[in-house]
């Protein structure tokens, strides 16, 4: 008898063990189905060939593809939950260092505020930035924002905050990271202001007795645009013009204190047809940002760019152009063809 009983306990418990493991699981699947599992395919092919040997500029052909697959859980329509990699592969290099980024994040978007932690792909948030803040070598070889990025937008107005944490301090590894703002406020119908903006931290490397010729530097640059769109009031595709200016701070602690380089900045766009032509003309003193792009370095540069958008559809484009750099009474020349495609949507359950 005593056997017995002990035995059915021992079931009892059993079934109560099972109907408590069936109810936390079908509670969880009930939460999972609840949500919309999503997933994302980018993929940005790039051939620059860059002639700079008459300004004695580094001449080099950069040419390749990354890929970036990504997955993720949308959770109630604004918070999102993204994972992946991203992989470069430079055409016939052999001995490729980090090819491999990893890619995870969280988002929150509802009512114009878009919010980000972790490692995000910087291209669509930092590619308006002028090529005198950020070249755009930095979106070949550094594709991720590692930091948070704060947004808001609306049909008028976009405002954003960022910090990119480039290198966390060693005893190997310098400590580098940047902040950065920028935003467009449109005035009417035709009018806008956009500003932009971004301050570089650079500091040694971490030792017990720091070296006295290893000093910390700060550099950044800001600019400030005025620009009339007339896109929609011409048989023009597009016409974009504006102007501004742009100051570059620099200091390296206990060498000198803020310098301000400063200069005019200009720019026209113009496209029909899936033809364009693009001109930026600057003026003012030699700036020395380190991401900007290096023909800004001079105190008087043109470049101008002519260009044809072969492949364009509403995930696709394709876009060559041919650019001419003029500086300190010479003529470089550059042949790039950029193609982004980006697959993304709903995934089945």
């Amino acid at each position: 008898m005593v056997i017995k009983y002990y035995v059915s306990m021992w079931l009892e418990k059993i079934s109560c063990t099972k109907i408590l493991v069936f109810f936390i699981l079908g509670l969880l699947c009930q939460q999972v189905s609840a949500q919309q599992l999503e997933g994302n395919v980018d993929f940005h092919g790039f051939a620059d060939n860059r002639e700079y040997g008459a300004s004695d500029r580094y001449p080099q052909t950069i040419f390749g593809a990354r890929i970036t697959p990504e997955v993720g859980l949308l959770v109630d329509g604004v918070h999102r939950i993204r994972a992946g990699v991203s992989y470069l592969h430079e055409f016939g290099t052999k001995n490729i260092l980090k090819p491999v980024r990893p890619v995870a994040y969280y988002n929150y978007m509802d009512k114009g505020f878009d919010f980000k932690i972790g490692m995000f792909p910087r291209h669509e948030y930092l590619d308006e930035y002028p090529k005198a803040i950020l070249s755009d070598t930095i979106g070949y070889y550094q594709p991720n924002i590692e930091g948070m990025l704060v947004r808001y937008s609306n049909e008028n107005f976009h405002q954003q905050l960022w910090i990119d944490w480039n290198s966390r301090q060693t005893r190997v590894d310098r400590e580098q990271f940047m902040v950065g703002l920028s935003g467009n406020v449109h005035l009417g119908s035709l009018f806008y202001v956009k500003h932009f903006a971004t301050l570089w931290h650079n500091a040694g490397v971490m030792a017990d007795q720091p070296d006295p010729d290893d000093h910390i530097r700060d550099n950044g640059a800001a600019s400030l645009h005025l620009g009339i769109d007339l896109s929609d009031k011409n048989w023009l595709d597009s016409i974009n013009v504006n102007v501004g200016g742009i100051i570059n701070y620099d200091r390296l602690r206990n060498v000198y204190d803020w310098q301000t380089p400063k200069g005019f900045i200009s720019e026209l766009y113009v496209e029909h047809s899936r033809f364009f032509v693009r001109n930026t003309f600057y003026t003012g003193q030699s700036l020395s940002i380190p991401y900007g792009d290096v023909f800004y370095t001079s105190k008087q540069y043109n470049r101008l760019d002519v260009g044809w958008v072969p492949l364009r559809n509403k995930n696709l484009e394709g876009r060559f152009t041919a650019g001419f750099h003029f500086s300190e009474g010479v003529m470089d020349n550059q042949q790039q063809f950029i193609l982004r495609y980006n697959i993304g949507g709903k995934l089945r359950k």
